[in-house]
C-alpha cells in the first residue's frame, strides 16, 4: 500500500517532536523516528486496527503515548492525524474532526 500523510498530521508531529525535544536533547529526533517506523508499518498492517471515530482507523505508537488516526482508500493509508492520548478525549474528537 502507498502512505500519504497529510498535513494536519505532519503538524502533529512536529509538536511532538518540539515536546520531547524540550524534555531532553536529541528525545525529539528519537520520538519522530519511533512513529515514522509506526506509520511505515501501515504499508502491511493498514486497515486491521479498529475504527475509533467514523471511518477513521487508531494505531498505537509502540513506545510513546500516541495514536496514529488514519483512512485507507484504495490502495493507499492516509495518515490524518497523530495524537498525544493523554489529552482530554474530547479535545481529540474535535481534532479528527479537522483531519
Amino acid at each position: 500500500m502507498k502512505l500519504e500523510i497529510l498535513d494536519l498530521a505532519q503538524g502533529d508531529l512536529i509538536e511532538g517532536y518540539h515536546f520531547y525535544e524540550t524534555v531532553e536533547a536529541g528525545l525529539g529526533i528519537y520520538f519522530l523516528d519511533s512513529l515514522y517506523s509506526d506509520i511505515d508499518s501501515l504499508r502491511i498492517y493498514g486497515g486491521i486496527h479498529r475504527k475509533a471515530y467514523k471511518n477513521i482507523h487508531r494505531a498505537l505508537s509502540k513506545r510513546f503515548p500516541f495514536a496514529i488516526y488514519y483512512t485507507v482508500e484504495w490502495e493507499t493509508v492516509r495518515v490524518r492525524s497523530i495524537v498525544d492520548c493523554r489529552r482530554n478525549p474530547s479535545w481529540i474528537r474535535q481534532h479528527l474532526r479537522n483531519a
